[in-house]
């Protein structure tokens, strides 16, 4: 996939929909550096969700100004890249495109039994299936005047990937 000029893709969605998986491939397609955005939590995220409480926006402040930072850094040296962020709220979307106009959305949508499922198969991730719930119940979906491309969670990687080439290469 060829993306012309610097672009910087978060893929964003609930818990254990896949942002990882099609970050890294997405990334790997375009030749761009990958980030994965939970790595940029605090730790006292980390041990709330590891706990099994739903992190508020008091909480996930922090952590969106560490992937802002992040992104910043891409910007600067004027590369693209593909980063990882829930992204569940209008706002939050807002405060990671502000003053951004090279950041895109990348919305993978499931259904909650599609994501229930693949959660409870995951092994070594901090978020419990118990709080997917609060993921769907946080979520606002995006809308038409936000830069967005939507992919299902259930198509196969390899369809979600099309997908996102024919988009990109609108």
């Amino acid at each position: 996939m060829a993306v012309r000029g610097a672009v910087i893709l978060i893929v964003m969605g609930v818990a254990g929909c896949g942002k990882t998986t099609l970050g890294l491939a997405l990334a790997e397609h375009l030749q761009v550096p990958f980030k994965e955005g939970d790595d940029l939590h605090p730790p006292a995220n980390v041990a709330k969700m590891s706990g099994g409480q739903a992190l508020d926006d008091h909480d996930r402040a922090p952590w969106l100004e560490a992937i802002g930072h992040w992104i910043d850094g891409w910007r600067r040296d004027g590369v693209s890249g593909v980063i990882t962020c829930s992204a569940l709220k209008k706002r939050y979307r807002e405060v990671l495109s502000k003053n951004r106009p090279d950041v895109a959305f990348v919305y993978l949508s499931g259904a909650p039994a599609l994501i229930e499922r693949r959660m409870a198969g995951r092994l070594g991730h901090f978020m419990p299936p118990a709080l997917l719930a609060s993921q769907f119940a946080a979520l606002e979906a995006p809308g038409r005047d936000e830069r967005v491309i939507e992919v299902s969670a259930a198509m196969s990687l390899e369809d979600q990937l099309d997908a996102l080439r024919k988009a990109l290469d609108r």
